[in-house]
């Protein structure tokens, strides 16, 4: 009410229409440790191509936007050493490798072939015109690429680009190159700060219009048809969930080894402030936990990792996606299960239609046939990145002869 007894019109905003994407990796498990052991999960089945049609299949019924498949360097024991990178780079340093790797990226997908390298024309025998791709001959500190990429560039050009990581470093590097930021974190508040803070480094420092970067946080629902069965669903998946392969992933993730520490020792008070934040993020979406040992904390993980794990109704689980939505500014969910394929399909069967019915997921692909790129931002023909876009500098367009056309250094 205003001050003048004249009541304020209120402008509702426009409710988001979400960005679904599955999250999967060629494991067992992947982000429920142990869960591979119930019985009604086929995660084992990964080296089976219908494993994967299948899940395509399903999903694509569901009108998700695509399926996130995850790798990593090497593999974990149970001292949470990453086996194949037993000495993590120094944060700095693999960014600055990073960013050295997107200019080659940017080179290869956008500038070594011109748009209308391609001709196709069969009466001439030409697949390509040769003036019309050239080698990128970069050097620099990490990489000697000489070029050129070593076939035609797809609709997308470059892929379109997923981040995952909030350090410092991280943050600036998601605010210049990303188009998709993965956030984890079992409530809004852990994850708010930081999208809030990228937003502003995209469009104060590298000029990119902030809404243009999505953010999607992981996000493993239980769902059940009341209440009572997904709770009871639920504890029928924890008690599969394996301890060790929990804190491993957790070092893994986190680069903190729990294991020197006691099985009833209370983690809140240890000396790490590390170990302290990430206790404290989880007791903000626990409150009811008296004590955080690290088997409380790998219980957490059995689950879904290290992004909220829900339990409840489609509706439930819907007003929990929409809370996060309002008060962290989210725009999707990186989905893993539980168990596979079940946690899938409870998701299309359950959820999907209750997202629907809200207007908060699509009837149908915005562009159907479309690239990943034309349907993340819902525009036909949206391809390629963004004007604002560093990749869009190195764009070698049609007509441009070879020698006008100078590669970002």
């Amino acid at each position: 009410m205003a001050s003048n007894g004249v009541r304020d019109t209120v402008v509702p905003q426009e409710k988001k229409s979400l960005i679904l994407n599955a999250f999967v990796e060629m494991c067992s498990g992947h982000q429920s440790p142990g869960l591979w052991r119930h019985p009604k999960d086929q995660s084992a089945n990964f080296n089976d191509i219908d494993h994967w049609v299948n899940l395509a299949k399903l999903l694509e019924s569901a009108k998700f936007h695509g399926i996130f498949i995850a790798d990593v360097l090497g593999y974990l024991d149970s001292a949470a050493r990453n086996l194949g990178h037993t000495e993590q780079p120094k944060d700095d340093n693999r960014y600055e490798v990073a960013e050295e790797y997107m200019q080659v990226m940017y080179k290869l997908f956008e500038s070594s072939w011109r748009d209308d390298a391609v001709v196709k024309d069969a009466e001439k025998g030409m697949f390509s015109v040769p003036d019309r791709i050239r080698e990128i001959n970069h050097v620099g500190k990490f990489y000697n690429v000489p070029g050129p990429h070593i076939c035609q560039p797809s609709p997308q050009r470059t892929p379109l680009l997923m981040q995952a990581g909030t350090s410092k470093a991280g943050k600036t590097f998601a605010a210049q190159h990303a188009e998709a930021v993965f956030v984890a974190g079992h409530s809004p508040s852990v994850v708010a700060a930081n999208i809030a803070e990228i937003r502003e480094m995209a469009s104060s420092q590298f000029g990119r219009d902030s809404q243009s970067i999505k953010f999607l946080a992981m996000f493993c629902p239980v769902l059940g048809k009341t209440e009572s069965e997904a709770k009871e669903k639920y504890d029928d998946y924890i008690q599969y969930g394996s301890t060790e392969g929990a804190l491993a992933l957790f070092g893994g993730w986190t680069g903190i080894d729990l294991a020197k520490y006691g099985d009833d020792e209370e983690l809140r008070h240890v000396e790490s402030n590390a170990i302290r934040s990430a206790v404290e993020a989880w007791s903000k979406s626990s409150p009811g936990v008296d004590k955080w040992t690290k088997h409380t904390i790998a219980r957490h993980i059995s689950v879904g990792g290290l992004g909220a794990t829900p339990v409840g109704t489609p509706a439930q689980i819907a007003d929990e996606m929409q809370r996060r939505v309002d008060e962290a500014d989210i725009d999707g969910f990186n989905m893993p299960y539980a168990i596979f394929p079940s946690s899938f399909e409870d998701i299309v069967q359950m959820l999907v239609p209750e997202l629907q019915s809200r207007g908060m997921f699509w009837d149908d692909y915005a562009v159907p046939g479309g690239t990943y790129r034309e349907n993340f931002y819902k525009r036909k023909g949206q391809n390629v990145t963004l004007p604002e876009h560093v990749a869009s500098a190195y764009r070698w367009k049609a007509g441009v002869d070879k020698d006008e056309h100078s590669i970002p250094s």
